[in-house]
């Protein structure tokens, strides 16, 4: 019986692998997993070093700070990475290096442009964030000095797109590594030290400036090994024929990106401007653990997009399917494994280590859980559907659902708090998803049956 169980086990394993384009997909994501999985564990060492050292109210101060930067960044920010990866690959595909190196020329100057915008309007708006966020004006310090780690991503967005294109995944896992150690290294300091938290701010900003500088330079260096020294002199006229439908894709992506700061991006600062700090901390708690279930998840969807990219572009619909078919039974299957780990473990774990006060953590993880297990097992939702030329698409779904979730929010998280906002997260993600799965296969089905020449249903 053992020797039958164990043939059947090796013939599904080959059965699972036996395609190239999945074998190049998870050894891809096995490089960004192996460095993510090594960061999430600093990381949550620290994380839990941090929590003990400053408290739950200083904790969910330090996770504002953090996420106002970030949300701000982001509302400027045109994901320079999809566009580079699907129009670089596009171009690099049918052998046209040199409009290859005008898309990425292109986008390194807008995300430069944006990036610039940004940091201004986080230093204009600190004040504010500093009364009505931190609910404390004196922290004002705090939002000033984080406001730098934009500089440092100028072009980080359009490198890590370039990267992913020409398969650098094993560097980019190596620089998260190094990273992660040396925030974690100086955390560890700062605990040991007992530091406030500009320390710990300090810690943060220093591993995330090495690993931007680092993809862009490492991305620079790429560029000039694929298409010479003078690459950046490419002329941005050779797209002139593309301008309305590279305008289109980017403003596409933009207008979902921004969206998706109201409906999953900007939980910390509703929480903290509508409650209190104290409850982002539980709160802040409680996404740090559910993200335990996306470790191995959130790589994916940058090892899929280009290879998806490249299949779509040659038609190949049946490669298409398996990949993603595959890669959802990898994600749920383990998303499904963690979360029951945490049902049962998450009170253990939040009393003994980190500490009783942060228990009220425990009810918004198993809310956050239900939409993580939906969101992982169909990571490439987003991904696909730009692959496959709808990148409007996901804007669209995210109009309807920032509506929806903005009105939830003033009605709900006023008096129910952060369990609202996470029910209020979870739901979006569920909604969302399904929507834009069921979209994309309706579209693939389309397409497959104009190729074939079928009469439309």
């Amino acid at each position: 019986m053992l020797k039958n169980l164990y043939s059947r086990s090796r013939q599904l394993f080959h059965q699972f692998f036996e395609n190239e384009l999945i074998r190049r997909v998870v050894k891809n994501t096995a490089y960004l997993f192996s460095a993510t999985g090594i960061s999430a564990v600093l990381s949550m060492l620290q994380g839990i070093l941090v929590a003990r050292m400053l408290g739950v109210t200083a904790f969910g101060v330090l996770g504002t700070i953090i996420m106002f930067t970030t949300v701000v960044n982001k509302f400027a920010s045109f994901r320079m990475n999809e566009l580079v990866v699907k129009y670089v690959g596009q171009y690099t595909e049918n052998d046209e290096p040199e409009r290859a190196a005008a898309v990425y020329k292109v986008a390194s100057l807008v995300e430069i442009l944006a990036s610039v915008f940004a940091f201004i309007l986080v230093r204009l708006l600190a004040s504010l964030a500093a009364l009505y966020l931190a609910k404390d004006p004196a922290t004002i310090n705090w939002f000033l000095v984080y406001s730098w780690i934009i500089l440092a991503n100028l072009i980080a967005e359009s490198s890590t797109g370039l990267l992913q294109i020409f398969n650098r995944f094993r560097f980019m896992a190596v620089l998260n590594i190094v990273q992660s150690l040396i925030t974690f290294s100086i955390i560890l300091v700062v605990y040991i030290t007992q530091s406030d938290v500009m320390g710990v701010l300090v810690a943060y900003m220093v591993g995330k400036v090495i690993g931007a500088v680092g993809l862009s330079a490492r991305a620079l260096v790429e560029a000039t090994r694929r298409w010479d020294w003078g690459w950046w002199r490419t002329p941005i006229s050779l797209l002139h024929e593309k301008y309305r439908e590279l305008t289109r894709f980017a403003i596409s992506t933009y207008i979902s990106a921004t969206l998706s700061l109201v409906t999953k991006d900007s939980e910390l600062l509703w929480v903290s401007f509508l409650r209190n700090p104290t409850e982002s901390g539980y709160y802040k708690l409680a996404l740090a653990l559910a993200n335990l279930a996306q470790m191995p998840v959130a790589p994916m969807p940058q090892a899929t997009y280009p290879e998806l990219s490249r299949e779509v572009a040659r038609k190949n619909w049946s490669n298409v399917r398996y990949v993603l078919r595959q890669g959802s039974i990898l994600a749920g299957s383990y998303t499904l494994f963690v979360s029951l780990v945490l049902v049962f473990l998450g009170p253990p774990i939040i009393l003994y280590i980190y500490a009783p006060e942060y228990l009220p953590a425990y009810p918004a993880l198993l809310i956050l859980l239900a939409g993580y297990f939906v969101a992982n097992t169909f990571y490439w939702n987003r991904v696909a559907l730009l692959a496959i030329g709808l990148p409007d698409f996901p804007a669209k779904v995210n109009l309807v659902l920032a509506v929806l979730k903005i009105t939830g929010i003033f009605l709900l998280v006023p008096i129910y708090g952060y369990l609202a906002s996470a029910a209020l997260l979870a739901g979006s993600y569920i909604v969302g998803v399904s929507v834009s799965v069921i979209k994309f296969f309706s579209e693939v089905s389309r397409q497959e049956r104009d190729m074939a020449g079928g009469p439309p249903r």
